[in-house]
């Protein structure tokens, strides 16, 4: 009788913009404090007004994904998520009059804080179309567009530090389940844009949940976590898309003008040129009319060449398996706050085909990692500890604790799970049990 061995192989992807990986020197203070912070955790939704809703299309009733909700006059934000949905958390007694909601080619809405409920709150934004009158300089080339952004980094983001904190989230689908889901809080010293420092991240608060036994032959890991998921900030981290050789490798295209935060934006569309035969970008830049500032970018990565592309994403992968991604997509977006811009949000999903060699059908894993920034100060700058940062080879999930109950993180903004995300944390926890 022969025996059936099922083997556990790790495959960990460590491609730019996706995946990164933490330095959790904080989890033995978070395990040390875990009775602490069951008491806490009551006090801390107590001490903060906790408002739920929808942001939609006006006309159509269509869900917005990714807009942000940012309360004005603070540097609080939060961005809805993959069905519009969004959940901002603000501490009482600061001084709230309005929020801001804001979307790529739509009308700004300024709520008043006194209108909304705690839950179902339904925001509608308007599409903004912008007449060509408007436009006071219609540009004839949109590659000098480009290398206006890269010339003018300097005036148009902040050149000194700033302390951020943020909401990081990682998930790893098998087929349509999911088999591991990661949160953590974490604090982030974003340095100057024109300084050559790396930006750090220190993990405050972290939780997880996975099946293994779901993951069949293959346990995916994403390494990196947060810190990688930074390397999305491509103003920051020029090299990782606008390399010195950016303008020489790409054809620039203007798609057309769009509003953003009530200013009119050129749509830059990219690709990479024909004789260039490694896999580069293809996607739209943002670029603020008057200022040159980039302020949101959607890219994906050239597939054409599935195996040229996978030795990019995957550093270990077992005998008799052909691992090929079949998309990988990203987003990151800034915003402005007195005449600065800063990073905001950053988005990757990287979609694997498996192909065993004796096996009939193939699977399909799905990598996803979002980080928001939800608070930022330029005041109490720290550097973190090299102890305590999170460091590029650590993989998040192996690095916190369990999955607590729904009020473990009272006192943080978070982006509101998804349905299918909420589900399947209900299912991991049970399993866990």
């Amino acid at each position: 009788m022969k025996t059936k061995f099922t083997y556990k192989l790790t495959i960990l992807i460590s491609a730019f913009l996706l995946i990164s990986t933490c330095s959790f020197a904080a989890e033995g203070n978070i395990r040390k404090k875990k009775e602490k912070n069951k008491v806490q955790q009551v006090i801390d939704t107590l001490k903060y007004n906790v408002y739920k809703g929808k942001i939609q299309d006006k006309k159509s009733k269509e869900p917005l994904i990714f807009a942000t909700i940012s309360v004005k006059g603070l540097n609080i934000a939060t961005v809805s998520n993959n069905e519009g949905k969004f959940l901002l958390k603000i501490e009482k007694g600061l001084p709230v009059n309005t929020i801001e909601v804001s979307y790529i080619g739509y009308k700004n809405l300024n709520v008043p804080i006194s209108t909304l409920k705690p839950k179902k709150n339904i925001l509608a934004l308007e599409s903004a179309f912008v007449p060509l009158e408007e436009i006071n300089i219609y540009p004839l080339d949109p590659e000098l567009l480009v290398r206006g952004i890269l010339k003018k980094v300097g005036e148009n983001y902040s050149t000194s530090p700033n302390m951020m904190k943020g909401f990081y989230r990682e998930t790893i689908r098998k087929n349509r389940t999911y088999v591991a889901i990661s949160e953590a809080v974490v604090n982030i010293h974003k340095a100057g844009y024109k300084q050559a420092r790396r930006d750090q991240v220190q993990i405050f608060k972290g939780r997880k949940s996975q099946d293994v036994k779901k993951m069949d032959t293959l346990l995916f890991k994403l390494q990196g976590g947060p810190t990688t998921a930074l390397l999305l900030d491509v103003i920051k981290n020029p090299y990782n898309l606008f390399a010195d050789d950016f303008i020489e490798s790409y054809n620039f295209s203007l798609n057309s003008i769009t509003r953003i935060n009530e200013k009119i934006h050129y749509v830059i569309e990219f690709e990479q040129k024909k004789e260039i035969d490694i896999p580069l970008y293809y996607g739209m830049l943002y670029v603020e009319a008057d200022n040159l500032a980039l302020s949101s970018a959607k890219f994906s990565l050239n597939l054409s060449d599935p195996e040229e592309a996978s030795s990019l994403f995957i550093k270990r992968k077992p005998i008799g398996v052909k691992v090929n991604p079949t998309s990988a997509d990203y987003l990151v977006n800034y915003y402005e706050d007195n005449g600065k811009w800063y990073f905001n949000y950053a988005r990757g999903e990287i979609n694997f085909k498996c192909n065993w060699k004796r096996k009939l059908f193939n699977t399909n894993y799905s990598a996803m990692a979002e980080i928001a920034i939800t608070d930022r100060t330029e005041d109490e700058i720290i550097k973190f500890k090299p102890a305590d940062k999170f460091k590029s080879n650590q993989v998040l999930i192996e690095e916190v604790n369990n999955f607590a109950d729904k009020n473990f993180w009272g006192a943080h903004n978070t982006i509101e799970p998804d349905q299918s995300i909420e589900s399947a944390i209900r299912k991991l926890k049970r399993k866990a049990k």
